[in-house]
């Protein structure tokens, strides 16, 4: 019981307003893994047919928290390989809230040198939205301000990127995922949700330690109006392109563990997990936030696995 009222607290402070402003965009430990539902010009990059599933559970232990499944796949095409097309679908659910986001992304990159190469994506699709203000009558009968249900409202989406990798070295990043801000408007109440546009700012290095052991630091910023600026850093280490293990915090949000496995040449096992270093850490409500991806690629038996992660 002290849960729900807990989060209920939590949502009713974030939804009992005239004008609501949707939170960012669902949030990666594994980012680096994820580089797709983030930022379209990295479709076909992987240089290779890529899938991956994700699944995120956030705050364990707190009714309504946020979960989080991801699902998207993407490859080059043509004989240059120069276009690069990938399909992402992102179920995101918090409280009484789920919105359901699938779009095509579609890239072209230019080779800079001969090991730089630069990409341009865009990527268009929809998402739909579902507010079960019913789900809280219990506790707020007759408040008119949860008199009716947000169902499948559907948005549609518009976002691009750019994406620059050199070789096996380093990447940056800059993308912008949907850039139509979106506002759902009940009519038959007072509530209103937006969506504002989340830009994100990624790169990565990788070091080589010896001839078993590289480093790849690598961090990630969002900014979107409204919230404040959220920055991630990450270090992993990889051990003779078999086993990852990382470190990462979440600028004053969480400090994070990373472990990857490469079972062969074409499946990934990742696993993260999160420690609130807020107040909400300090409470039995949260045991932590949990991250379990597996990345599929079908490899020719005559190339050799590259060992970079992005």
């Amino acid at each position: 019981m002290k849960n729900r009222i807990l989060i209920l607290v939590t949502v009713i402070s974030a939804f009992c307003m005239v004008d609501v402003s949707a939170q960012q965009d669902a949030q990666y430990t594994q980012y680096m893994y994820n580089t797709l539902s983030i930022n379209p010009a990295y479709a076909g990059a992987r240089d290779g047919l890529s899938a991956l599933v994700l699944y995120r559970t956030q705050w364990v232990g707190l009714d309504g928290a946020p979960d989080t499944g991801t699902f998207n796949i993407h490859s080059p095409i043509g004989d240059e390989e120069k276009i690069g097309l990938g399909l992402s679908v992102v179920n995101d659910r918090i409280g009484p809230t789920q919105e359901t986001f699938l779009d095509v992304s579609f890239s072209y990159s230019i080779d800079t040198s001969d090991e730089g190469k630069l990409s341009l994506g865009i990527n268009a699709g929809g998402s739909l939205m579902d507010i079960k203000y019913s789900e809280l009558n219990q506790y707020n009968n007759g408040d008119p301000l949860f008199a009716n249900d947000i169902d499948n409202k559907f948005s549609p989406q518009f976002g691009a990127g750019i994406y620059y990798r050199s070789a096996d070295t380093w990447y940056l990043g800059l993308s912008v995922p949907n850039m139509l801000e979106t506002k759902y408007l009940d009519k038959g109440s007072l509530s209103e949700a937006s969506e504002r546009m989340n830009f994100y700012l990624m790169g990565g290095y990788v070091f080589d330690v010896n001839r078993d052991l590289k480093l790849k630091p690598a961090f990630l910023a969002k900014a979107v109006s409204g919230a404040p600026l959220q920055a991630d850093l990450t270090v992993n280490a990889l051990y003779k392109d078999k086993f990852t293990v990382g470190l990462a915090y979440r600028w004053s949000a969480a400090v994070s563990g990373l472990l990857g496995y490469q079972v062969s040449d074409s499946v990934m096992l990742g696993f993260g997990y999160d420690r609130e270093v807020t107040d909400l850490g300090l409470t039995k409500f949260d045991s932590g936030s949990f991250e379990v991806f597996l990345r599929f690629e079908p490899r020719d038996v005559t190339k050799i696995l590259s060992p970079r992660f992005f």
